[in-house]
């Protein structure tokens, strides 16, 4: 049994990244980036950035005060 992975390889595996984007209609440099990054890494996931987590938003920060005075309550019951 095939799965849909091992088709779309056997259809885009021996094109070039030309034919590759045009069959995806995606960008070459897109397809180009996936390339490199998956035989530099193994894996197309996104990688863990350097550099400061983003503060939380104000709704965020209110949303995890509800949180933790509902667990509060909850357990004080």
């Amino acid at each position: 049994m095939q799965t849909a992975s091992t088709n779309i390889c056997e259809r885009l595996c021996n094109k070039s990244i030309r034919d590759i984007s045009w069959l995806l209609n995606i960008p070459r440099s897109t397809v180009s980036g996936i390339i490199t990054k998956w035989k530099q890494l193994g894996t197309t996931a996104t990688q863990p950035r350097r550099g400061r987590p983003r503060q939380m938003i104000e709704w965020g920060q209110h949303m995890r005060k509800r949180l933790v005075h509902r667990s509060h309550h909850l357990q004080s019951q």
